[in-house]
C-alpha cells in the first residue's frame, strides 16, 4: 500500500509535509520511547520537519498534528517517513 520511499525523520527535507509509516521502538530509550508515544507518535500521524538548531541542526523543531516538539535527531532516526500528506 505503500507507494512511495521511506526514509527516516532525520532525512526528511524541511518544510516537506510526511506521514510516519514505522516507528524502531527498541532502537530508542525507555523513557524516550514513552515520551514520543506520549507526544502523539504512531503510523499515519502527519509530520513535518520544520528547522534545527543553527549548528549541528540538533535538536530539530518537528510539527506532529497541531503541535511543534523538539527531538534530537538520533531519536529522529527511529522513525520511518513516507513523503505526502497523512489522510486526515
Amino acid at each position: 500500500m505503500n507507494d512511495h520511499m521511506s526514509l527516516s525523520l532525520d532525512q526528511l527535507p524541511f518544510h516537506t509535509p510526511a506521514r510516519v509509516v514505522g516507528i524502531d521502538w527498541p532502537a530508542l530509550s525507555d523513557s524516550d520511547a514513552r515520551r514520543l508515544r506520549n507526544l502523539g507518535f504512531d503510523e499515519g500521524v502527519g509530520i513535518e520537519a520544520l528547522h534545527g538548531a543553527p549548528f549541528g541542526r540538533d535538536p530539530l523543531a518537528v510539527r506532529i498534528g497541531r503541535m511543534t516538539v523538539a527531538m534530537r535527531r538520533a531519536q529522529a532516526r527511529a522513525v520511518s517517513v513516507t513523503v505526502g500528506a497523512a489522510g486526515a
